[in-house]
């Protein structure tokens, strides 16, 4: 039994008259029989009693017009959510992201205008250093990344996007030699005990940038885990934090922060995403911040 026999039959069972049947569903008569046919033989029985003017269910068609529209429906509804999560109005969109990617409002400006136009898509998000971004994106346990570029060696199979640029500045307590001075270079921090964030192996690369070597750094390194960390331990006194610029946006007593000059490349925001991307609901974002990427909305 094929759908189009239960359409067939519910038409018939609707319009008592095979004629009208037919012209509902835009076929001519006698393949309309001949379907309804093929559907009692399937049943083993007829569904209609058929008289020179109107056609009847009989009680096997009662029972059976009551099972077909379920089914009808029932069908219908998995073909529209299908076409929903195709053309990227429901479903998932699993999402890593680094801090600087929100400080610098690249994901909060993509979330709200996604959200603005597909607002029945889950968004989750997880905050996930650079290289797991990227096994998890290439492994499938994650959709889209929004990273530093760091590690992004390993990254080759992965569509990666820039998306912003951010500079680097240093975050100290207000006491500190430091913070009142007009400029910071790299230079000056070097009898300093230095504090990042230690995602994987973006620490050394960070501080690569700053031409620092951290096993001849003689003042150490202090390697912690999310921005929040390396924030209270600079507010303590621990040493000197260096964190993307936009990290000033976090106010908290008794820090103060001042950009870090001459650095030769600070850091860029990117997205990253598999090249042969199936769902739905990814391709949708990604093809709005694509636009937004490019200054379209």
């Amino acid at each position: 039994m094929e759908l189009r026999h239960l359409r067939y039959f519910v038409a018939v069972a609707e319009e008592r008259h095979f004629g009208r049947a037919a012209a509902r569903l835009h076929v001519t008569q006698s393949t309309l029989s001949a379907q309804v046919q093929s559907l009692e033989r399937e049943v083993g029985g007829p569904v209609f009693a058929r008289t020179s003017r109107r056609v009847e269910l009989t009680e096997a068609g009662e029972l059976l017009l009551a099972e077909a529209r379920r089914t009808l429906a029932q069908a219908d509804r998995a073909l529209s959510v299908a076409r929903q999560s195709v053309n990227g109005e429901i479903g998932e969109v699993r999402i890593a992201f680094s801090g600087v990617a929100v400080l610098e409002g690249v994901l909060p400006a993509d979330l709200r205008r996604f959200h603005q136009a597909h607002p029945h898509v889950e968004l989750t998000l997880t905050e996930l250093p650079p290289t797991a971004q990227i096994h998890g994106v290439r492994e499938g346990t994650i959709d889209i990344g929004y990273s530093a570029d760091f590690d992004l060696n390993d990254a080759d199979d992965l569509v990666v996007t820039r998306r912003a640029k951010s500079s680097l500045s240093i975050a100290v307590r207000r006491d500190h030699p430091l913070a009142d001075a007009a400029t910071v270079t790299a230079a000056d921090l070097t009898d300093e005990k230095l504090i990042v964030v230690a995602a994987d192996e973006g620490d050394e690369t960070l501080l690569a940038r700053l031409q620092i070597t951290p096993r001849e750094h003689k003042s150490g390194i202090h390697l912690v885990s999310g921005s929040l960390a390396v924030l209270a331990l600079a507010a303590a006194g621990a040493g000197v934090a260096v964190v993307p610029t936009p990290t000033q946006y976090i106010a908290l007593p008794d820090i103060t922060y001042r950009p870090l000059h001459a650095t030769p490349t600070g850091l860029n925001v990117v997205t990253l995403s598999r090249p042969d991307e199936l769902s739905g609901p990814v391709r949708a974002f990604l093809g709005q911040a694509s636009r937004a990427a490019r200054g379209r909305p």
